[in-house]
């Protein structure tokens, strides 16, 4: 049922009140992505606003106690942004600047991600505000098992599953897997995913989101007219997205110009062997100083003459000051939350083709689903099955949403949330409302 007139509150007058109005932070990006897309919608219109707001949000102190003897407390999330179309799902982060906005708006694009490549899952997202690098493994191990504790309540394997985001791995899905096993009594492998293989893990995991933003790429290199060979790549940010999609681009005969991590910004126009860039990241901390490469400053990186820029590192790095430097033909966003709402708009003028994260970095949550659907099966597919599935789901989502951009005449960003955000209301206006 649908009344005749549609009510649509501001943004402002839906801010829930535990934020701040003056700073939203990437929740507000999130915000205007709905806006944008509402138009589309039709009669689900009516249930956009369950989409402006988290189903739950979850705020956990996690005391632990440091090899020094004293204690330290850190704050954690755990938000459920919407479970309309099945349980959570969504990494954890551990980065000193994590913080609610963040998370919040992490959690609203898993529920847009899920649902733009059908994957039968709601969106949810995880962290705690911490600089790793200052813990010992034995402390890491603690807060991760003590936040865990803390999350257990709104987690399981068919409530909301978590997996790796920044700065996590399979060894801290291990402890949050074993954490969640001893406080339930009985092994739930199902709980997280990205787990070691040997702990009920998937191969493919690993490379599987960098795997799913060559594939999107590559779809759209084919419908611009752009051959691989040779073609120039730039990649911000050198760790499990992006070093694995500078790979797999170097594997298939592209040129890798650029790598920025942490450390700096390396740049040769006759290309980077990645294969080398990555032993040399594990072996001294950094890509400086890679042989016959020139060190650019941290903004030149936009300025590279290329045909691909990956930016896989945090949210918030093009945006209106530096969008117009970009050289590139297309964006393909690893990261999440990489390009604001008015860089988008810029890029659109230049010409400049953006592939949405939520989108392009699909892939990691896609074969996440099926580490899910084998523990539950106890049942395990080949890596070659796993790339294969993977690979057909990413160009049928890819073809789809290129489908709905074209009649819509719309960016691929807008159409991908047309898409996902008509599943999700459907889901909701099926189910309707409880009580």
């Amino acid at each position: 049922m649908t009344p005749q007139t549609l009510n649509r509150p501001s943004r402002t007058r839906n801010l829930p009140s535990y934020l701040d109005a003056k700073n939203i932070g990437p929740w507000e990006i999130y915000l205007e992505q709905v806006e944008r897309v509402t138009p589309y919608l039709g009669n689900l219109a009516y249930w956009v606003e369950s989409l402006k707001r988290p189903q739950r949000i979850l705020i956990v102190d996690c005391p632990i106690r440091l090899d020094d003897g004293s204690i330290a407390h850190f704050e954690g999330y755990r938000v459920q942004h919407n479970l309309s179309r099945g349980p959570g799902k969504g990494g954890v982060r551990f980065h000193q600047d994590v913080n609610l906005s963040e998370v919040m708006a992490l959690s609203a694009w898993m529920t847009i991600k899920n649902a733009a490549v059908n994957l039968p899952y709601g969106g949810a997202k995880g962290g705690i505000r911490v600089d790793p690098r200052n813990l010992s493994l034995g402390e890491l191990e603690r807060l991760t098992r003590r936040y865990t504790s803390e999350i257990g309540l709104v987690i399981g394997p068919d409530k909301d599953i978590p997996a790796p985001d920044v700065n996590t791995n399979p060894q801290v899905m291990a402890w949050m897997m074993d954490t969640y096993s001893m406080n339930t009594g009985r092994t739930a492998t199902g709980v997280v995913t990205g787990k070691p293989v040997n702990l009920g893990g998937s191969l493919g995991r690993a490379d599987a989101t960098g795997r799913g933003v060559f594939v999107a790429t590559l779809e759209a290199m084919k419908l611009k007219g752009i051959p691989l060979e040779g073609a120039r790549v730039a990649v911000q940010g050198f760790g499990n997205v992006g070093g694995a999609a500078a790979r797999i681009f170097h594997d298939h005969g592209a040129k890798i110009v650029a790598i920025q991590d942490i450390s700096g910004t390396i740049h040769s126009a006759a290309g980077i062997n990645p294969h080398v860039a990555l032993e040399k990241l594990r072996q001294t901390g950094t890509v400086l100083g890679l042989p016959d490469t020139e060190v650019l400053e941290t903004v030149e990186l936009w300025n590279v003459d290329c045909e691909i820029m990956i930016p896989a590192a945090l949210e918030g790095q093009i945006t209106a000051d530096n969008a117009d430097q970009l050289r590139c033909k297309i964006v393909v966003e690893g990261a999440n939350g990489p390009t604001t709402p008015a860089a988008d708009d810029i890029l659109h003028d230049k010409g400049i083709l953006v592939i949405p994260d939520v989108l392009a970095n699909a892939g990691g949550v896609t074969v996440s689903y099926f580490e899910w659907v084998q523990d539950f099966s106890s049942f395990f597919w080949s890596e070659d099955e796993i790339n294969a599935r993977l690979d057909r789901i990413m160009r049928e989502a890819f073809q789809s949403i290129w489908t709905i951009s074209q009649q819509h005449q719309v960016s691929l960003r807008t159409a991908t949330f047309i898409v996902a955000c008509t599943r999700v209301l459907e889901s909701h206006a099926l189910r309707g409302l409880y009580p």
